[in-house]
């Protein structure tokens, strides 16, 4: 069932991702790779939405965007995922043979500070971490290479940023996170839960309704009374 729109998510900075159904590849050859970008494309021009930063991974997808009104996040991923499943299923021939994607999609609020920063260095190194090239603006298929080759289309994918680049940004998107970073992205990305400084995640939360992504998983540990000694009975 689809999630209610988010009060209150217009201009907010959100990281969405989806993954192949069991993991397996969505993309299996680069006009795949082009046609999703193409999906990206109409999307976006039908949706009031800004996209600034983007990877596609053989089984999964990255976007880090902008809803510019309330509810217009789930209407955007909802149509490129649709959109995708079903020309896939046209392409490939494969109606009725179980989904393309494993789930609904994923994603988690962003500060728009050095937090916006390490989120599109994570999504802009995916290919470098998953070792299928040796740099991380090979990688044809995202807003790295689009970015730094000059290569956008018309009308561009991509949007402006809303804080400036690194300098040498390059250079520090080939550079890997730090493990705390890492662990804190993921951990957002599993969980749905905002990514910033503590006093702006609780806020955030707050706003958002997202107070329960912020609390620890699994049921509390039974406490049985204690006998005169001290020993739990």
């Amino acid at each position: 069932m689809p999630r209610a729109p988010r009060a209150d998510e217009a201009g907010g900075l959100y990281h969405a991702l989806n993954r192949g159904n069991l993991r397996a590849e969505i993309f299996h050859k680069d006009a795949d790779y082009a046609a999703f970008e193409k999906i990206l494309g109409e999307a976006l021009a039908i949706h009031q939405v800004e996209l600034f930063a983007y990877q596609l991974m053989p089984n999964h997808y990255h976007l880090v965007v902008r809803p510019l009104v309330d509810g217009e996040m789930s209407r955007f991923m909802g149509w490129v995922g649709g959109t995708h499943t079903m020309r896939y299923h046209a392409h490939y021939q494969t109606g009725g043979m179980g989904h393309v994607y494993q789930q609904r999609y994923k994603s988690f609020p962003i500060q728009d500070d050095d937090h916006f920063l390490v989120v599109c260095r994570y999504v802009e190194r995916n290919a470098l971490r998953a070792g299928l090239v040796d740099r991380a603006e090979q990688w044809r298929w995202g807003s790295l290479w689009r970015w730094h080759f000059k290569r956008d289309s018309n009308p561009p994918l991509l949007s402006p940023w809303p804080i400036s680049r690194s300098s040498r940004w390059v250079d520090r998107v080939n550079e890997a996170l730090s493990e705390k970073e890492l662990e804190a992205v993921r951990r957002c990305a599993q969980r749905g839960a905002p990514l910033g400084d503590e006093g702006w995640v609780e806020s955030i939360a707050r706003r958002l309704n997202l107070e329960s992504t912020m609390r620890p998983r699994g049921r509390p540990r039974v406490r049985f009374p204690s006998t005169k000694d001290g020993k739990e009975a």
